[in-house]
Protein backbone atom coordinates (compact mmCIF):
# COMPACT_ATOMS: atom_id res chain seq x y z
CA UNK A 1 0.00 0.00 0.00
CA UNK A 2 1.35 3.20 -0.89
CA UNK A 3 -1.12 6.12 0.32
CA UNK A 4 -4.20 5.50 2.37
CA UNK A 5 -6.17 8.79 3.81
CA UNK A 6 -9.70 9.20 4.38
CA UNK A 7 -10.71 9.46 0.99
CA UNK A 8 -8.41 7.22 -1.11
CA UNK A 9 -6.05 3.73 -0.93
CA UNK A 10 -3.38 3.43 -3.81
CA UNK A 11 -2.15 0.18 -3.70
CA UNK A 12 1.07 -0.47 -6.32
CA UNK A 13 0.96 -4.11 -8.22
CA UNK A 14 4.94 -4.85 -9.45
CA UNK A 15 5.19 -8.64 -10.91
CA UNK A 16 8.27 -9.72 -12.81
CA UNK A 17 7.64 -11.64 -15.64
CA UNK A 18 10.08 -14.66 -15.94
CA UNK A 19 12.71 -14.62 -19.19
CA UNK A 20 11.17 -12.39 -21.67
CA UNK A 21 14.13 -12.33 -23.39
CA UNK A 22 17.26 -14.82 -24.03
CA UNK A 23 19.11 -15.59 -21.04
CA UNK A 24 22.25 -14.89 -22.44
CA UNK A 25 20.79 -11.32 -23.38
CA UNK A 26 19.12 -10.65 -19.90
CA UNK A 27 22.31 -11.76 -18.37
CA UNK A 28 24.42 -8.95 -19.81
CA UNK A 29 21.42 -6.22 -19.77
CA UNK A 30 19.22 -6.97 -16.75
CA UNK A 31 17.05 -3.96 -17.51
CA UNK A 32 15.66 -5.30 -20.14
CA UNK A 33 13.51 -7.77 -17.42
CA UNK A 34 10.11 -7.19 -18.28
CA UNK A 35 7.73 -5.95 -15.61
CA UNK A 36 4.09 -6.18 -15.31
CA UNK A 37 1.52 -4.44 -13.01
CA UNK A 38 0.37 -1.08 -11.95
CA UNK A 39 -1.62 0.88 -9.36
CA UNK A 40 -4.79 0.14 -7.98
CA UNK A 41 -6.58 3.44 -6.60
CA UNK A 42 -9.42 3.61 -4.36
CA UNK A 43 -12.37 6.33 -3.88
CA UNK A 44 -13.87 5.58 -0.63
CA UNK A 45 -16.46 8.01 -1.02
CA UNK A 46 -17.93 7.14 -4.21
CA UNK A 47 -17.14 3.01 -3.79
CA UNK A 48 -15.40 3.09 -7.23
CA UNK A 49 -11.78 1.67 -8.58
CA UNK A 50 -9.69 1.61 -11.43
CA UNK A 51 -6.49 -0.52 -12.37
CA UNK A 52 -3.91 1.87 -14.25
CA UNK A 53 -0.68 0.29 -16.34
CA UNK A 54 1.69 1.18 -18.74
CA UNK A 55 1.88 4.63 -19.61
CA UNK A 56 -0.95 5.85 -17.78
CA UNK A 57 0.64 4.31 -14.44
CA UNK A 58 3.91 5.89 -15.55
CA UNK A 59 2.39 9.12 -15.67
CA UNK A 60 0.62 7.91 -12.40
CA UNK A 61 4.58 7.00 -10.93
CA UNK A 62 6.20 10.14 -12.05
CA UNK A 63 4.20 12.92 -11.22
CA UNK A 64 3.99 10.94 -7.53
CA UNK A 65 7.66 11.93 -7.59
CA UNK A 66 7.47 15.13 -8.86
CA UNK A 67 4.54 15.75 -6.19
CA UNK A 68 6.79 14.36 -3.33
CA UNK A 69 9.63 16.44 -3.95
CA UNK A 70 7.38 19.44 -3.15
CA UNK A 71 6.45 18.26 0.24
CA UNK A 72 2.53 18.54 -0.27
CA UNK A 73 -0.47 17.78 1.96
CA UNK A 74 -2.69 15.30 2.36
CA UNK A 75 -4.47 17.72 0.28
CA UNK A 76 -2.60 18.05 -1.97
CA UNK A 77 -1.95 14.40 -2.69
CA UNK A 78 -5.77 13.86 -2.63
CA UNK A 79 -6.37 16.32 -5.36
CA UNK A 80 -3.39 15.04 -7.10
CA UNK A 81 -5.06 11.35 -6.62
CA UNK A 82 -8.33 12.21 -7.49
CA UNK A 83 -7.35 13.37 -11.39
CA UNK A 84 -6.85 9.23 -12.05
CA UNK A 85 -9.82 8.14 -9.21
CA UNK A 86 -12.53 9.77 -11.52
CA UNK A 87 -11.01 7.74 -14.27
CA UNK A 88 -12.32 4.69 -12.33
CA UNK A 89 -15.83 3.21 -12.72
CA UNK A 90 -15.50 -0.16 -11.48
CA UNK A 91 -17.25 -0.51 -7.98
CA UNK A 92 -15.80 -1.85 -4.91
CA UNK A 93 -16.99 -5.48 -3.90
CA UNK A 94 -15.74 -7.04 -0.92
CA UNK A 95 -15.55 -10.64 -1.23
Amino acid sequence: MLYNSPSFIVVQFDVQVDEPVPGELLKANPELQLHRGGFEIVDKFTRKEIFIEGALAKAFQDGVEALMETSPSEEDIDDFVEGYARMGHQPVVMH
